[in-house]
């Protein structure tokens, strides 16, 4: 019984998501085996090999995985699909957008969005917006598997993995990459920040955001915001953290003016510590904190950024 996980990297080092889901991969049993299909990918394979957890490398190296199409990906694992019991990709956008591919190819169902191995064949996933946990048994030969990360830690590195190289499958033909528009920040990128700081309907405006900014700085945490907020046009879409947005599980989410509506808490709530400033000491948000400040958050946020 062997494991294979579709690794998600930029060619020159491993995506966080993909340590995480290794860690699910070790926890279904058996041998972990990791594919990088990329260009010029040496280095991400390398990283790869040094993940603790990892049996073997594989790598397919061809010019037309250098952006990840996820056409060209899938058919990368289904030449090698047969040899597993599991294959796992991370429930990002990249592994949502090849395993489906995938687990069709393969006439089997897809577990999506695992937040826990309870044996080789049966796993947990949250549904109605992480208000129930379902109990998933899949009787399919080969288990495909996308894993939310916020629910398994990241596997440490240090081990010393075999390096294979496998025979590049040819270019699907069907699609072909553009452009990407890629948002410039110097903040850790927010499914991967350790602390974030994130605004609700309650800063009034995307002016009023930059309040949070001195907070930020010195906590050296990600930027994020409620839907309502980005509905708003107050922020960009891509700071949205929830059920509809991303999920994250940072040591520590300071939510500043978020009532706490169900979609957001579904995005959050697995955070280590949840820190809610409010002036509404009914919002829910309050009935997951560990740390709730009642108050004006235009006087709280500038005291608060002075003390630290």
């Amino acid at each position: 019984m062997t494991a294979l996980v579709i690794a998600e990297h930029d060619n020159a080092s491993l995506k966080g998501s993909t340590l995480n889901t290794i860690t699910a991969a070790a926890a279904c049993g058996g041998d972990v085996h990791v594919l990088i299909a990329g260009a010029n990918c040496g280095a991400a394979a390398e990283a790869t090999s040094k993940v603790v957890g990892v049996a073997k490398v594989l790598v397919a190296d061809a010019p037309h995985f250098a952006d990840g199409q996820a056409e060209n990906v899938a058919e990368q694992a289904l030449t090698i699909a047969s040899s597993y019991s599991h294959i796992l990709a991370p429930a990002t956008a990249y592994g949502k957008n090849i395993l489906p591919r995938v687990a069709a190819r393969l006439d089997v169902g897809q577990v999506s969005e695992i937040t826990n191995v309870v044996s080789r064949d049966t796993f947990e996933r949250p549904i109605y917006a992480g208000n129930a946990i379902a109990t998933v048994q899949s009787a399919d030969p080969i288990k495909v598997i996308t894993v939310r990360i916020t629910g398994f830690d990241a596997a440490a590195t240090g081990g010393s993995a075999a390096v294979e190289t496998v025979t590049a499958v040819a270019d699907f033909g069907k699609s072909a990459f553009v452009s990407r528009e890629v948002t410039k920040s110097d903040r850790p990128e927010l499914t991967a920040a350790k602390v974030i700081v994130s605004g609700g309907r309650g800063m009034g405006s995307g002016d009023n955001f930059k309040i949070l900014e001195p907070l930020a700085d010195k906590l050296g945490a990600a930027m994020g915001a409620s839907r309502a907020a980005v509905d708003a046009g107050f922020v960009p879409n891509d700071w949205q953290v929830g059920q509809t947005g991303k999920i994250v599980a940072p040591q520590l989410y300071i939510a500043v003016g978020i009532s706490g509506a169900i979609q957001h808490l579904a995005g959050m709530k697995d955070s280590k510590t949840i820190v809610a400033i409010n002036k509404d000491s009914e919002a829910p948000i309050f009935s997951v904190a560990d740390y709730g400040i009642v108050g004006d958050l235009f006087a709280i946020i500038p005291e608060l950024t002075s003390a630290i």
